[in-house]
């Protein structure tokens, strides 16, 4: 099994959610099921002193992440009666039929977490999995895998935690940590200059400007402004190849559009410092784990 060397292990731990910030989306997730009362069918079959032993494996290769918050909603239901044993931590591959987890408690508690456990952990283990994948494809390039703001409304910080896990990186995580002027921003400015102009008398020194643009013209006036990244959006591998040597490191480069597992590599050949990957966040497959209970 793989391990995570040990800089990024830490690095993973040091920018983990915390239990503060999960917490309340883990509740959300469990009255979902719950919110109308408890679980019929396991409160009908199941005793309330039963207690049993249950494995979370997967079923598939992937790339794991989220275990602790998935595993939250257990401790939700009945804190401290469920203990957990874990195989393996958040960024660590696992292989089919791999064991992530055991667990020891309630067996009504069990059943009636594991789909928000389930929901939770494919969810966001399908998603450092892809990212994952990305990673390994542009591996000796000079790029950078990074997410976008296409999460799923109420996860995004869970989902951007997962980009990480797989050893993707984070775009701005909102509308108020950084500035992106896109197309429409400009087509109500008039010009790119009059955007950041604006940009500039409004924000503070410590935000980054970051403008989107979609031919080399745009991209030449964009580069006589006071400005820290340049997005180049929907642009082939031979204009990606011809901005960023128009650049010459002068901003971040940012490639972003018809990014896709058989096209990020040439994309990333081309000196871009940053792909970003809308679909990981809003269209990467679950990771396909599942829970079994002991017999």
């Amino acid at each position: 099994m793989r391990r995570l060397p040990n800089a990024l292990s830490r690095a993973l731990s040091a920018h983990k959610p915390t239990r503060l910030v999960v917490e309340p989306l883990v509740r959300a997730a469990l009255l979902e099921d719950l919110a109308h009362g408890g679980d019929l069918t396991t409160d009908a079959i199941v005793p309330s002193e039963l207690r049993t032993k249950a494995r979370i494996v997967a079923r598939a290769d992937g790339v794991i992440a989220g275990l602790d918050a998935a595993l939250l909603a257990f401790e939700i239901l009945a804190p401290g009666a469920v203990a957990v044993s874990a195989s393996i931590d958040d960024g660590d591959a696992v292989q089919r039929d791999g064991l992530v987890a055991q667990l020891e408690g309630p067996a009504a508690v069990l059943l009636t977490g594991e789909r928000t456990v389930l929901n939770l952990l494919c969810r966001l283990s399908g998603i450092a999995t892809a990212t994952h994948a990305l990673v390994n494809a542009v591996a000796g390039t000079h790029a950078r895998v990074v997410d976008t703001r296409k999460t799923t409304p109420g996860l995004r910080v869970l989902e951007k935690y997962a980009v990480r896990c797989g050893g993707g990186g984070n775009h701005r995580f909102g509308l108020d940590d950084a500035v992106l002027i896109k197309d429409n921003h400009l087509a109500l400015a008039g010009s790119i200059h009059e955007a950041v102009a604006r940009v500039r008398s409004h924000a503070g020194h410590m935000v980054k400007i970051e403008v989107e643009v979609d031919t080399l013209e745009q991209l030449k006036e964009a580069l006589r402004e006071p400005i820290d990244a340049v997005l180049l959006d929907n642009m082939q591998p031979a204009m990606l190849q011809q901005a960023v040597r128009i650049v010459d490191g002068s901003v971040i480069t940012e490639a972003s559009g018809g990014v896709r597992p058989e096209t990020i590599a040439a994309i990333a050949a081309t000196g871009v410092d940053l792909i970003s990957v809308g679909w990981l966040t809003h269209s990467a497959p679950a990771l396909d784990l599942g829970l079994d209970i002991a017999t």
